[in-house]
């Protein structure tokens, strides 16, 4: 009778590992910086209502920053694994020993609105007017504007126009208060005063066709480092198809900007209208090898105005700085 007890316990300890559930998989996570009141926000927002983390088994921990050099900062300390940023950027941390990676996230980018009032017509009509401009002295919307008006002007608009740098919320305020005629903002911001009655003058589309660029170029992506990228692949790839994922929702379908409203700080329903377009038009919709192709031309027209202070000693786009898919280059 013992010798039955022994074999049955032996038995059912045996079977024991076949009759519980498998254990669910781990849940990848990936660390996001986040700038406050940014429209990365929205499509992070998009993936979590959708459900597109949960099915991809990856959650996001969303870490809240106040500024760009934040964002920088707190990547380059490990403190996130993913931001938005550009690709000039990324190379040249590529060039100095740092492997970071960009895969595109946004065509969007600003361009340069004028008051309806202002009497301006043409790029050259800025000519002695004060053009507020987001981004400081480095900034790609404003490097570009500067070859723009070498080529169509025949003259750098830093020595035809009176600059003024500040934040794209005060842009706003002094170009709708009337003490400023035009601004180089932020597509977000330009979105705004496109609902307030301003006009675009300048889109950056019309500003890189004018220095022949004419295939889509994404300035602005999702930046990781290439280490973390490659120890983490499950994160990564699941991450970056929930955000090919809610783009396409977003572009879409017009249900899910009902549910994104809260986070828009839309105030009215023409503002709303107008970032939800501009955020639509600025959906990437090329290859990833056809943007870094891109990026390649416009990278030589950037270090010909932003010299050593934009992109150091690198003379061309760094290799690798487009990650592709699968992490092969």
């Amino acid at each position: 009778m013992a010798r039955l007890a022994r074999m049955l316990a032996w038995l059912a300890a045996a079977c024991l590992p076949m009759l519980m559930p498998a254990p669910a998989a781990a849940t990848a996570v990936v660390r996001v910086g986040v700038l406050q009141f940014g429209t990365v926000s929205w499509e992070i927002e998009a993936m979590q209502k959708a459900g597109l983390l949960e099915r991809e088994g990856v959650r996001v921990e969303v870490v809240p920053l106040a500024v760009n050099d934040a964002a920088n900062v707190a990547f380059q300390g490990n403190a996130v694994d993913v931001i938005v940023n550009d690709w000039i950027w990324v190379s040249r941390q590529r060039s100095e020993g740092r492997a970071y990676a960009f895969v595109p996230y946004s065509l969007a980018v600003g361009g340069v609105m004028v008051r309806p009032d202002a009497g301006l017509r043409s790029f050259a009509d800025l000519r002695g007017k004060r053009l507020g401009i987001a981004g400081g002295a480095l900034g790609k919307s404003w490097l570009l504007l500067r070859a723009y008006a070498r080529k169509t002007v025949g003259e750098d608009a830093a020595t035809f126009v009176r600059t003024d740098f500040a934040a794209p919320p005060l842009l706003n305020q002094l170009a709708l208060g009337g003490e400023i005629p035009a601004v180089l903002n932020y597509w977000h911001y330009n979105a705004r005063l496109q609902a307030a009655g301003m006009r675009e003058m300048l889109s950056m589309q019309d500003i890189l066709a004018g220095l022949g660029v004419r295939s889509e170029l994404p300035m602005v992506g999702w930046v990781f480092r290439e280490d973390w990228a490659k120890a983490n692949p499950a994160a990564i790839e699941g991450f970056l198809r929930a955000s090919a994922a809610a783009k396409k929702l977003m572009l879409e379908s017009d249900g899910i900007w009902t549910a994104l409203r809260p986070v828009m700080r839309a105030e009215d329903p023409a503002t709303f209208e107008a970032l939800r377009a501009g955020y639509r038009a600025g959906i990437p919709r090329g290859t990833a090898a056809e943007a870094e192709s891109t990026a390649r031309q416009v990278f030589s027209i950037l270090a010909a105005v932003g010299g050593r202070d934009l992109v150091g000693d690198a003379q061309t786009l760094a290799p690798g700085t487009f990650w592709q898919a699968g992490g092969d280059r």
